[in-house]
């Protein structure tokens, strides 16, 4: 079989330097069948109706073409985006799965989220979009390395509040995702 590396599809994203709130995911991979035009941008996700609804915005950001919207409102908000995961090796016709317990032990690069997260001075809060690490060998090290950074182990020997929430994919279990998400934005709320 071969074998097939697949980069992160918005590898050349570049997160504000004025982010207050980064949220980090997993992977987007850069294949034909992704038809995400951002992070959390396809139709299985609802990141886009959850994070307007947790600063009191009405309607949603989802769809295509949205992206003119979702940049004002992260730059009014001060929120970025990162993956955890920057590379994985894959057979060749695999190579459009996503499912994490598919490209799970197939991480070839991990993404320096720490290093990035010393370039934004106002960083106040980071999330991870999942609370289980079952499935991707590997990543519950490297959240742990996101929590210790987070809790003062950092250049500026700084807090940030860390927190891990319910996936906002609509295939992840989860009676009430909107307060969880709320709830992380509106403490110690951030504009």
């Amino acid at each position: 079989m071969t074998s097939s590396l697949i980069k992160h599809k918005f590898r050349n994203h570049e997160i504000s330097p004025t982010t207050r709130c980064l949220i980090v995911g997993t992977f987007n991979p850069d294949t034909p069948k992704n038809t995400a035009d951002f992070f959390y941008g396809t139709g299985r996700n609802d990141l886009w109706r959850l994070l307007p609804a947790a600063f009191g915005m009405e309607g949603h950001l989802k769809g295509k073409d949205r992206n003119p919207a979702r940049m004002r409102f992260m730059q009014e908000r001060g929120i970025d985006f990162i993956d955890i995961i920057s590379e994985v090796m894959v057979d060749a016709d695999r190579a459009h799965h996503r499912k994490d317990s598919y490209i799970g032990g197939r991480v070839s690069v991990w993404q320096d989220v720490t290093g990035q997260m010393d370039k934004l001075p106002n960083l106040e809060r980071v999330c991870f979009t999942r609370k289980t690490f079952k499935d991707v060998p590997g990543i519950e090290d490297q959240v742990k390395k996101i929590a210790w950074y987070c809790d003062g182990n950092n250049a500026r020997n700084k807090r940030i509040i860390f927190r891990c929430l319910v996936s906002p994919s609509r295939l992840a279990p989860g009676e009430d995702k909107q307060s969880e998400w709320s709830a992380f934005f509106c403490e110690n709320a951030i504009v």
